[in-house]
């Protein structure tokens, strides 16, 4: 039951001025527990829906396209209000988007049963239709940092195709490379956004002085980023792009995050649970990047670089930001609820046994699965349980957002 606050106008207005992280955030945060209640079951025996391709394929795309792109569009739709001071999209142009978002993963569920082109479309419209309304912001502000995330999105689009066109015609190569593509897409946000925000909430919430990274260097570790993505690109589209060439930006990307780590004093942020979460995170993704460099160089499988990065680095980051913004936009104190530290230390374990375990105990492997899936079920049903009251009812101080 929605609580009203004298003056607070009924709860339908939420649906009118509610920022687009209210139901990206609360639709991703429910599908990526019931996707991975599903992935459990395909694992235990079970199989409980229909995707063409098979559930690997689709657990691969989902997690991406499905979950990932909820939240980068739930934060980009919410956060470019602030950056270029004009109001985003609210309404019923925001709910048909969701809309449009949950059609798409119920279509690629039970894929199967449905036209491959139709199920393509229908999914690969959503990003555009966010990248326009990204566009039309920037462009009126005339805020030009803030287009780069314009082609980033056109990008994630385009990998978006190329699993669904690679799977469609059987062509193993481009869907995987495309999904590789994807993951470094999202890694590359979350390197442009983390420079951005993680500095200032350690500064913050620390009350120290955090200096950012020089300009060239952080232009430098962007372009290793976008580099990354390419080389994907050009692999899924059937060119060869040697092991050792790609590792050069890889390395290059791990170097430099390494470096911007460092001067955040993640050492001294251990006692604030909304920052030691973001800082640890970071450091997966550093770590997996090392590690793909590796498989890249001995030409071995991307497999436990891929979980260190995606588990350990882009779930914990998601989970962390998502807490944040779904505080601090509706009014209220930002604070670390409780079991925040549980569920954290929980997937940074799932990582763990994920990547790094697998590396060392391969005979292990099927138990690792399947306690790593249980530690992030866990952790998503906290954030469910406890954020579905913030998400879906008004601002703590009666403001529209």
């Amino acid at each position: 039951m929605i609580r009203r606050s004298q003056g607070q106008a009924p709860g339908p207005s939420l649906f009118k001025t509610g920022l687009a992280f209210r139901p990206f955030f609360w639709l991703a945060s429910v599908f990526v527990t019931l996707s991975l209640v599903a992935w459990f079951a395909f694992y235990s025996g079970s199989v409980v829906l229909s995707p063409r391709g098979g559930m690997i394929w689709w657990h691969q795309h989902e997690m991406l396209f499905g979950f990932g792109a909820a939240v980068v569009v739930g934060f980009l739709l919410t956060a470019v209000q602030n950056w270029t001071g004009i109001p985003s999209l609210t309404g019923a142009r925001l709910w048909l988007l969701a809309l449009l978002w949950l059609l798409a993963r119920i279509a690629v569920a039970f894929s199967d049963n449905l036209n491959a082109t139709f199920v393509m479309l229908l999914d690969a419209a959503f990003l555009p239709c966010v990248a326009i309304a990204m566009a039309s912001y920037v462009i009126r502000a005339k805020r030009w940092r803030n287009l780069i995330f314009i082609p980033v999105l056109t990008l994630l689009t385009l990998a978006n195709i190329g699993m669904h066109w690679g799977n469609a015609h059987g062509n193993y190569a481009m869907s995987l490379n495309s999904a590789y593509m994807g993951v470094w897409l999202i890694v590359t946000l979350i390197v442009v956004i983390g420079g951005r925000v993680i500095p200032i909430f350690t500064a913050n919430g620390m009350r120290m002085h955090v200096r950012p990274m020089r300009k060239p260097l952080e232009l430098l570790l962007i372009g290793s980023a976008l580099a990354i993505c390419l080389i994907f690109a050009l692999r899924a589209l059937g060119v060869q792009v040697m092991g050792g060439i790609v590792a050069v930006p890889l390395v290059l990307l791990g170097v430099l995050s390494l470096l911007r780590w460092l001067s955040w004093h993640p050492l001294k942020c251990f006692k604030e649970p909304m920052i030691w979460g973001l800082h640890t995170s970071y450091l997966f993704i550093i770590i997996g990047a090392f590690l793909w460099a590796l498989a890249e160089i001995q030409g071995t499988r991307f497999d436990s670089a891929l979980h260190t990065i995606t588990v350990g680095g882009m779930m914990a980051i998601i989970l962390t930001m998502m807490s944040r913004v779904s505080l601090g936009h509706t009014g209220r104190l930002i604070r670390g609820l409780t079991g925040k530290n549980a569920v954290m230390i929980a997937l940074f374990i799932a990582a763990l046994l994920r990547g790094l375990g697998l590396m060392l105990w391969p005979s292990a492997t099927l138990s690792f699965y399947k306690i790593s899936m249980v530690l992030a079920i866990v952790a998503f049903t906290w954030f469910v349980y406890h954020y579905t009251h913030t998400l879906w009812t008004p601002r703590a101080d009666n403001r529209p957002g």
